[in-house]
């Protein structure tokens, strides 16, 4: 009776652990009215793929954790209260780049005054090409284009969103293609970009522009650092700014939000040129991953310049994956079998 009781409580959790680490649902909702797509896991908002003419870029937004908690900033298009209100162009999860044929895609927005918009391009959406829920595949195309509609590139880009109880993921792999001779010149502007939340970021040490309980920007000589708790980790063990500029396979963000312990993590992928990635991660909330940075993060990399001739492609994949308390061992789990394709 004592074995039969045994085994019978090894195969309940077992079936538990099954039932913890099995993949959620996915589910879209394309809305063309409000231009975005909406991606549901386990019947609740993920993200969502949005695609407004008065953005020059498409970006993912929000993001929210598997609790519901929203990650990424909501200035400028939700603002609330006590946000910065920099870096207009910082919206949700977004890929760019600061050089390709001398323009800056990556700082462009509705701050760039008219006559200073020759300097910067824009990337157009065109269609979404596919949904695919049983995968969580969503296929989209656009293009980037110079002030005057001039394409330089095309663009499919295949997102794939997948969750487990505590867990969600983003992969996305990004097709570049060359209209014409395309060439990125090293930028510390780029190339996968995340805006996220207050909590996440470090604690504030200088005055900043922030937004009132009202919503009124509001220039605040003394910041308020209350729930502020960001915390920076590479797969080098090295912490908070100091991983800024430093190339690694992996940059981990851990904060507290409302009394839950949430990280998020920016993968790069071994396919990738210039693998592992220049870290852009700044303590007000800016988190990226740059391929293309070369010497503007550090003045002895070997100088970074892409060529592309019309009809070629260059691709770039990346995770971002956002969790618990996840620990290095754990991260680097999801870091293995992201690099073998899995």
């Amino acid at each position: 009776m004592k074995t039969y009781s045994f085994v019978v409580i090894v195969l309940l959790l077992s079936v538990s652990f099954l039932s913890f680490c099995k993949s959620q649902k996915v589910e879209f909702k394309n809305n063309e009215t409000e231009k975005k797509v909406e991606v549901f896991v386990d019947g609740k908002l993920f993200t969502a793929f949005i695609y407004p003419d008065n953005m020059e870029k498409q970006s993912l937004y929000p993001i929210l954790s598997a609790s519901g908690k929203i990650i990424t900033r909501g200035y400028p298009i939700e603002p609330r209260p006590f946000e910065r209100t920099d870096h207009p162009h910082h919206v949700g999860l977004w890929f760019n780049f600061g050089d390709v044929n001398g323009l800056d895609f990556w700082n462009n927005s509705f701050a760039v005054k008219p006559e200073d918009k020759h300097r910067f391009g824009s990337i157009k959406f065109k269609k979404i090409v596919s949904e695919n829920p049983s995968k969580g595949e969503l296929v989209t195309q656009s293009d980037w284009v110079d002030k005057d509609g001039n394409i330089l590139l095309n663009e499919e880009t295949t997102f794939v969103f997948s969750g487990e109880e505590n867990v969600r993921t983003i992969e996305r792999t990004t097709k570049l293609t060359a209209v014409q001779q395309i060439t990125f010149t090293e930028n510390k502007e780029g190339l996968l970009g995340l805006r996220l939340d207050r909590a996440f970021e470090e604690p504030a040490q200088k005055p900043g522009t922030f937004l009132d309980a009202s919503g009124k920007v509001t220039e605040v000589p003394v910041l308020n650092n209350d729930g502020v708790n960001g915390v920076y980790r590479n797969a080098e063990g090295i912490t908070g700014g100091d991983v800024w500029g430093k190339r690694s396979p992996w940059v981990a963000l851990r904060a507290e939000k409302e009394g839950e312990v949430l990280t998020i993590v920016i993968f790069d992928h071994p396919q990738n040129a210039n693998y592992p990635a220049w870290s852009h991660a700044r303590g007000y909330g800016l988190f990226a991953a740059n391929n293309l940075g070369g010497r503007n993060f550090d003045k002895n990399a070997e100088p970074v310049q892409l060529i592309l001739n019309s009809g070629e492609n260059l691709v770039f994949k990346h995770k971002v994956v956002i969790g618990g308390d996840l620990s290095d061992a754990e991260i680097m789990g999801i870091a293995n079998k992201f690099n073998k394709g899995n």
